[in-house]
């Protein structure tokens, strides 16, 4: 028993501040819907049973199993992972609700696929570039196959469509590519690859060049594309130094579209102003310094690249929502882990870090 709990205790706090606060965050953007009440149940049993009680589930297993046997397997988790992205087509499986398919039910349990498929893709990266790494420098042994696993996640999430996630996927990729020692050739050659694909995507998908718009003038269409961003800011804005006070929020009630996922981080703003806002951000900053740490520790390649894999994951992802909310980065629709509404985005989450924490064991 001694032994299993012999991880990161730092890494491991700041994990349960970033899940408490979350909470508190959650429960109180929840009753932008409390007048609903067959949706407010629905919403707090996903979040508070599926969510905090799945992950917790989750958590432990990561932590007890033997976390180098997932290399023998991380080949099936991509596939499989790739395949809940297929399904989300197939009628009567895939859900699709505001104009995209990101979801599947089965069994009456819904969930995105997409958050299953950012894990298995770090725990498969991190599999191939531990045992590849002296071949990434040639192109056709490092590159090319890189190149294959980003796009066929790529292909799946573009028909959704999911421009964010798989932007966070590639990057996230990258940077554990770049690690395990890739030249700066093979960067620049991703890079440019990277600005291609964008201008064709903003080329054929209307709302990507509306995004940007936005994001160079958020008056622009102030009731249509704008309308969320101009939202958000009078939210982040409204709540001054201090904010109104815990469950004070109006926007939240009215104004906000989807308060409890992609405009959470506004309510907070406006519930607790600049200084809590300041304090969740710089949360996520010390959960990717410490985390950044503890890799850095870890002598087995595997395991460092999980990790690295992993938090950049989760931070990467909470910032770019954090971002899309103060219109830092143009609007998105990624959730803030550990905060916004999603059984299915918090017990993966957890069950992530269960996994993190297990390798934080072999630090030295």
């Amino acid at each position: 028993m001694k032994k299993l709990f012999a991880f990161d205790k730092t890494l491991f706090w700041i994990m349960i501040a970033l899940v408490v606060t979350g909470l508190f965050v959650f429960l109180s953007a929840s009753f932008a819907i409390f007048d609903q009440t067959e949706k407010f149940r629905s919403v707090l049993f996903n979040h508070m049973v599926l969510g905090l009680g799945g992950g917790a589930v989750l958590f432990f297993i990561m932590l007890r199993i033997p976390y180098e046997s997932l290399k023998k397997y991380s080949l099936i988790l991509y596939i499989l992972g790739l395949i809940l992205l297929a399904l989300v087509f197939i009628p009567g499986i895939g859900l699709e609700h505001g104009g995209a398919r990101r979801w599947i039910s089965i069994a009456g349990f819904s969930f995105q696929p997409v958050e299953f498929i950012k894990y298995a893709f770090v725990i498969y990266m991190a599999a191939w570039l531990s045992v590849a790494k002296k071949k990434i420098h040639d192109v056709a042994t490092g590159l090319v196959p890189f190149g294959i696993l980003i796009a066929l996640i790529g292909i799946l999430l573009l028909m959704q469509p999911d421009t964010d996630s798989f932007f966070i996927i590639a990057v996230v990729g990258t940077m554990m590519y770049f690690v395990v020692g890739a030249k700066w050739r093979d960067i620049f050659i991703m890079i440019l690859i990277a600005i291609i694909g964008f201008g064709a995507l903003v080329a054929v998908r209307p709302y990507l060049w509306s995004r940007i718009k936005v994001f160079i003038d958020p008056t622009h269409d102030s009731l249509g594309a704008s309308y969320q961003v101009q939202q958000q800011l009078i939210a982040v804005g409204s709540g001054g130094l201090t904010g109104r006070g815990f469950g004070q929020s109006v926007q939240k009630f009215r104004y906000l579209p989807e308060p409890m996922s992609d405009s959470i981080f506004a309510v907070v703003g406006e519930e607790l102003g600049f200084i809590g806002s300041l304090t969740i951000i710089l949360l996520y900053l010390l959960f990717f310094l410490r985390g950044i740490w503890v890799a850095i520790r870890v002598p087995d390649m595997f395991g460092k690249l999980i990790i690295i894999g992993i938090i950049s994951t989760i931070v990467f992802q909470s910032l770019f929502n954090i971002g899309s909310a103060l219109a830092v980065f143009p609007m998105g629709g990624l959730p803030l882990l550990f905060m916004s509404q999603g059984g299915t985005a918090l017990a993966l989450v957890l069950g992530a870090m269960g996994l993190v924490l297990n390798i934080s064991r072999k630090r030295v």
